[in-house]
C-alpha cells in the first residue's frame, strides 16, 4: 500500500492540487506540530505557483523549526522563482550554516549566486559541492555552465535584392559585438549600401545594460555618407524584458522587446516603431507576435 507522500507525489504529477492538498491537510490535521508534514504543503503550494503562499508556508515553518537546513532550501527555492536572488542566497547562507557537508545546499546557493551575477563565487560554490560528492550531476553542469562565454563576437552579413526591371541593390554589414559582464555590452558596426547605382555608408554604435530585475536596454545612434539614400543621422532604443506568469497554466512567460528609431536629419522624418511579443509554453514551446 502506497505511503500518503507516494500518493501527493502522484497527484503533483498528475497536477491534481486539489487532491493533493487535500492529503497533506489530512495529515496536518493528525499531527498538526510536524513541520515535515507542513513542509510537504509548503512544496504543493511552491509546485502549484501559489509562490506568495508558499512563501508564507515556509515563513511559519521556520518561526516553529529554524534550524532545518531543508526548510531554507524550500524557502530559497521559492525566492529563486520570484527572481528574489538576493534573498535565495541568504536564505542558502542559514542552510550552509546549519549542514556545510551537503553538497545539495552547495548546489543550489551557487545556482542562486549565478542567477546574481556573481559567476565567480558561484564557481567556487560548485567546486565545493563536487570536493563533497565527485559524482553531483548538477555540480558538473554548473561547472560547465560557467565556462568562459565569448566575450567579443564578430558578424559579417550581406543581402541583394535583385529586379527585372533595375540593377540589383546590395548591402552588406561588419558588426563588432563586446560583453564586458553580465550587465554591459557594446556594439559597433559598419555598412555599406549600393542602392539604384548610388553608394552609401553608416557607421553605428550601441549600449546596452541588463538587469535580472528591469530587463535590458540598448541605446545607441548612427551616422552616414548618406549620398541621399539613407538618413544621415539617427539614434535608435530598444527595452526587453522577460515576465513569469505565476500559477499552474500553460502559459508559463512572456517576453516583451520594443525599439524605435529615430531620424534626426532632415532627409528624413519618419520614426519607425517595432514590437515583439514572445509567449512561452512547456508544451508548445513559443510563439511570437510581431509589429512595426
Amino acid at each position: 500500500m502506497p505511503t500518503w507522500q507516494e500518493e501527493v507525489r502522484r497527484c503533483a504529477e498528475a497536477h491534481d492540487w486539489i487532491a493533493a492538498m487535500r492529503i497533506v491537510d489530512h495529515e496536518i490535521s493528525r499531527a498538526p506540530q510536524d513541520m515535515d508534514v507542513r513542509a510537504w504543503r509548503a512544496r504543493i503550494l511552491a509546485w502549484s505557483g501559489r509562490l506568495a503562499e508558499a512563501e508564507g508556508e515556509y515563513q511559519g515553518i521556520l518561526a516553529a523549526a529554524p534550524n532545518n537546513p531543508d526548510h531554507w532550501m524550500g524557502l530559497a527555492s521559492v525566492y529563486s522563482r520570484e527572481s528574489r536572488a538576493r534573498e535565495a542566497v541568504q536564505a542558502l547562507d542559514r542552510a550552509v550554516e546549519l549542514d556545510s557537508k551537503r553538497a545539495d545546499i552547495r548546489v543550489a546557493r551557487a545556482a542562486a549566486l549565478r542567477a546574481l551575477g556573481d559567476q565567480r563565487e558561484a564557481k567556487v560554490e560548485f567546486r565545493r559541492a563536487l570536493d563533497l560528492d565527485p559524482t553531483n550531476v548538477d555540480g558538473r553542469a554548473g561547472i560547465i555552465s560557467l565556462r568562459q562565454e565569448t566575450k567579443h563576437e564578430l558578424r559579417v552579413g550581406g543581402n541583394s535584392d535583385l529586379f527585372n526591371f533595375a540593377g540589383a541593390n546590395q548591402d552588406e554589414g561588419l558588426t563588432f559585438v563586446s560583453r564586458w559582464s553580465p550587465h554591459w555590452g557594446t556594439s559597433v558596426a559598419a555598412d555599406g549600401y549600393h542602392w539604384g547605382g548610388l553608394d552609401a555608408e553608416k557607421f553605428l554604435g550601441s549600449l546596452t545594460g541588463r538587469s535580472p530585475a528591469w530587463g535590458a536596454l540598448t541605446v545607441g545612434g548612427a551616422v552616414a555618407h548618406d549620398n541621399g539614400v539613407i538618413p544621415r543621422e539617427e539614434s535608435f532604443f530598444e527595452y526587453d524584458q522577460g515576465f513569469k506568469l505565476r500559477g499552474d497554466s500553460p502559459l508559463r512567460g512572456i517576453e516583451i522587446t520594443y525599439g524605435q528609431l529615430l531620424p534626426t536629419d532632415s532627409l528624413s522624418t519618419t520614426s519607425r516603431r517595432r514590437s515583439t511579443s514572445l509567449r512561452y509554453s512547456p508544451r508548445t514551446g513559443a510563439l511570437a507576435t510581431c509589429g512595426t
